[in-house]
């Protein structure tokens, strides 16, 4: 093996450049040659791929985004557009891939790893739904945006009394409301793991208000209902004025944590030790403080951790 491409795929999240960085210095560092691919897999089926040294990574590792831009390429499903990938890797002469991403990005690693190239994938989404892994690459600092957004509204909450309903994102993973609504101090957490009912929330709203309490905070996992209709039944029926507050994509933003670049430098490193053993199909996760590795396939087929002992802390607190 002498050249090693990488990609970032799929949602992006702070951390990934942090990663690339890794990967292409560990790459470099053991004689590697180095290349990145822009726009995900659909850079890679268009051939847009360049030669990079260590200097194209300089001063990266504490920006957000990624600097290899990422996109979604649903076709890349079908076998005839990954043949078209393959295509371009054999015409830069690359042995192997490291694809950073979510869930669509290691099905895409793992279909490239049935077809003959060495792939190993990185858990990069802010969302922590990737069940390979305790924490992903990015969950962490988006993690500290809400709590920092919660904080803030909180201030306006109090002055004004009123109950405020933040949407988060997650897509179907609650860890991102379930951590952020705990640092918080939210009076309600509602995730896809954790459900209540419409009525559920305002009655237990309602008996706070019943009991004196003049604001409230709602942390809520995003698609679990219509957050603004929610809100105004709030209002109507608990007593509260009620807000609703969607965060968005200002949660994938930012300066990454010193804990998810520590992550993205001990997994990209890690990545290219992979390769080097001569593995392929392989993706990397975090267990407690160590760091793991598994064949894709396996990995997409574990259910997720709903983290079941926080429910106390939940109760307890909350």
């Amino acid at each position: 093996m002498k050249r090693v491409g990488i990609l970032t795929s799929g949602g992006d999240a702070p951390g990934m450049n942090a990663a690339v960085r890794a990967v292409v210095r560990a790459g470099l560092y053991h004689d590697l040659e180095m290349f990145v691919i822009y726009d995900g897999y659909k850079g890679l089926v268009e051939g847009n791929i360049q030669q990079v040294d260590r200097d194209f990574v300089s001063d990266i590792v504490n920006r957000g985004g990624t600097i290899i831009r990422s996109a979604r390429l649903p076709e890349f499903k079908e076998v005839e557009t990954r043949k078209k990938g393959i295509e371009q890797l054999k015409k830069f002469g690359i042995d192997a891939l490291v694809c950073i991403g979510g869930d669509g990005t290691y099905q895409g690693a793992k279909a490239l790893s049935n077809m003959g190239i060495n792939c190993i994938a990185l858990p990069g989404t802010i969302d922590n739904d990737i069940a390979s892994t305790d924490f992903t690459i990015g969950f962490d600092t988006a993690l500290n945006t809400i709590v920092e957004a919660v904080d803030k509204l909180r201030d306006t909450s109090t002055s004004h009394q009123r109950c405020s309903i933040v949407e988060v994102m997650g897509r179907y993973c609650g860890d991102l409301a379930l951590f952020s609504g705990i640092a918080c101090g939210a009076d309600l957490i509602v995730t896809s793991d954790y459900q209540l009912t419409r009525n559920e929330i305002i009655e237990k709203l309602g008996e706070m208000h019943k009991n004196g309490k003049r604001h409230a905070m709602v942390i809520i996992t995003e698609k679990l209902c219509d957050v603004n209709e929610l809100a105004h039944d709030i209002e109507k029926e608990s007593g509260f004025e009620c807000r609703a507050e969607v965060l968005g994509r200002i949660q994938r933003g930012g300066s990454p944590t010193a804990r998810d670049r520590f992550l993205a430098g001990q997994m990209g490193v890690r990545a290219i030790e992979l390769l080097l053993e001569g593995k392929g199909g392989r993706c990397v996760g975090l267990r407690g403080s160590e760091l793991v590795d598994y064949d894709i396939d396996d990995a997409l087929k574990m259910k997720r951790d709903t983290h079941t002992e926080l429910v106390d802390v939940i109760h307890s607190i909350c």
